[in-house]
């Protein structure tokens, strides 16, 4: 057990308390993660009622070919970046017909950093259906399991922002 689980577990259960009150769906590509906000979601009895599918492409021909990611900005950029964890997520959002969509890409170590991009350097995007997408890059601290966690983490809470700011965009629609 993680010191994150708890924050996690809280996390996941407010997500799903806006999701069933706003009848949305959600759904995350995940990269560095592998599945682990996906599982968060789930650990939500009644999960189903606002999550279908999910996406793991830690590969980057899996980013291309199951999200849509451009090869170009997979080879330019890189698959730890801004433009392909926002396709990512616009990707997994059209994919999944979804309401809102969380992308994660970094790097959890202990290796694979480097100076422009070293361990624990993570971009998350969240798309919403309005067309909106948000995206960040944050560096985070500590082993390649706290790492994982606090990208978890830190999507969820994001994704709790996203629903709500798509339920005021279209209440004042």
């Amino acid at each position: 057990m993680s010191q994150y689980d708890p924050l996690i577990d809280s996390a996941a259960a407010r997500l799903g308390s806006v999701l069933r009150r706003h009848g949305y769906q959600v759904t995350a590509a995940e990269s560095c993660t592998a599945g682990g906000i996906c599982e968060a979601i789930t650990r939500v009895g009644g999960s189903s009622a606002w999550f279908q599918t999910g996406f793991v492409t830690y590969a980057n021909q899996s980013k291309h070919r199951w999200l849509g990611v451009n090869e170009a900005d997979l080879q330019t950029h890189g698959a730890v970046s801004e433009p392909v964890v926002r396709a990512m997520a616009s990707g997994a959002l059209g994919a999944a017909e979804a309401d809102i969509a969380v992308a994660v890409s970094g790097i959890a170590g202990p290796d694979g950093g480097t100076a422009d991009k070293p361990v624990g350097t993570v971009w998350f995007a969240w798309a919403l259906r309005d067309g909106n997408v948000i995206s960040s890059c944050r560096r985070l601290q500590g082993n390649r399991r706290e790492v994982r966690a606090q990208t978890v983490l830190h999507a969820l809470e994001g994704l709790i922002k996203a629903a709500e700011q798509l339920a005021v965009s279209q209440s004042s629609a």
